[in-house]
């Protein structure tokens, strides 16, 4: 039998690679035999640039302001094509700030607009931003300083970077930015509007409940001055996607005239994941939780609907399970009470126990 196996990342303890060699160890023990094809995946967020890369890409470092604002040297990718891969979790991932460091209210995508500079400098057209996994709700107002914008409160002075001061912007211009000379394109995890933001990823960004509304209503006043002071189209922020990353996708939008497309979907592109899935005999795919969320753009729906037009069996391996894709069948859980000392082996132990279930 021929299988692809295509994991996303398991919540921050396996890189997606580590995740199909591990389920590819534990298949074998009980079917040897089998032909795998290992294709790791992502939905453009943490892991998106070691999904994507190829022998013939080029990784340059640059240092950039790290979720809190410390410098921190990271990598973007310029492509044979000309083209550039950045993933913004690089810059603003929540997996860079311990769990009981972590706030919106300090965080921000100002690493990340120095990172589309830096592609830009190159001349590279177009630049693919991975927008998953941030930490900050902020508008991309962040990003927008490092690409030169200039955004002021009330009295001229300049706004803080991070979440805690985006509901005294007042103003917008352009500052000594200037065209980028490049399409930008979002690969976005969710399709999430501007408004709903804060509410909806808030809280995994370390916003407490009683400040999420103080959050949704700054996100509404970004909207509101971009829309004046750079004449933005107020449809931008009812977009699919214009809530990503915390509304990083919203500012890139607005502002440099970004487009998106769904990330997971991009990156099978990318990785020539079609073709393999319909000459497989079963898809196994996963990723650390899967839940509600897992059909809405994430790696395990995209790739399940992938094997679904090619009329091939989908199966899972998860972390945990707290909910059901229809069609995506059978799930084998690794970790029901949260990762345990060796992720790895109890991924491959999970995925041992599917294969049994094929005989």
């Amino acid at each position: 039998m021929r299988v692809v196996i295509a994991p996303d990342s398991f919540g921050g303890t396996l890189r997606a690679d580590e995740a199909a060699n591990a389920i590819a160890d534990g298949w074998r023990r009980v079917r040897a035999d089998d032909d795998l094809l290992l294709r790791p995946m992502s939905d453009g967020g943490e892991g998106l640039l070691d999904v994507v890369a190829t022998d013939a890409d080029v990784r340059h470092e640059v240092e950039v302001a790290g979720p809190h604002g410390h410098p921190r040297v990271v990598t973007w990718l310029q492509r044979p094509d000309g083209s550039a891969v950045i993933e913004s979790a690089t810059a603003c991932g929540l997996h860079l700030i311990p769990a009981s460091a972590r706030t919106p209210a300090r965080a921000t995508t100002y690493g990340v607009g120095q990172l589309v500079a830096a592609a830009a400098a190159h001349g590279a057209d177009p630049i693919q931003v991975g927008l998953g996994g941030s930490a900050s709700i902020d508008g991309g107002t962040g990003a927008l300083l490092a690409l030169g914008y200039r955004l002021t409160i009330a009295d001229g002075s300049g706004l803080k970077i991070g979440g805690d001061d985006l509901h005294r912007l007042a103003a917008v211009d352009r500052g000594w930015s200037r065209s980028l000379g490049a399409q930008v394109e979002l690969l976005a995890d969710v399709t999430t509007p501007l408004a709903e933001a804060a509410i909806r990823f808030g809280p995994q960004k370390g916003a407490a409940d009683h400040e999420l509304e103080g959050y949704t209503e700054a996100l509404r006043r970004v909207a509101r001055v971009l829309e004046r002071d750079l004449e933005v189209d107020p449809s931008i922020a009812e977009r699919p996607g214009s809530g990503a990353a915390g509304g990083l996708g919203y500012g890139l939008m607005a502002a440099l005239g970004a487009t998106v497309r769904p990330g997971a979907a991009a990156v099978a592109e990318l990785i020539g994941l079609p073709p393999a899935v319909a000459d497989a005999d079963l898809v196994i795919t996963g990723e650390g939780r899967l839940d509600a969320t897992s059909d809405q753009g994430k790696v395990v729906g995209a790739v399940h609907q992938l094997a679904e037009q090619a009329d091939r069996p989908t199966a899972a391996v998860v972390g945990q399970l707290a909910g059901r894709i229809d069609g995506v069948d059978p799930v084998e859980q690794a970790a029901a009470d949260g990762p345990g000392d060796d992720p790895a082996a109890d991924v491959a132990t999970a995925a041992e126990r599917l294969a049994v279930r094929f005989g």
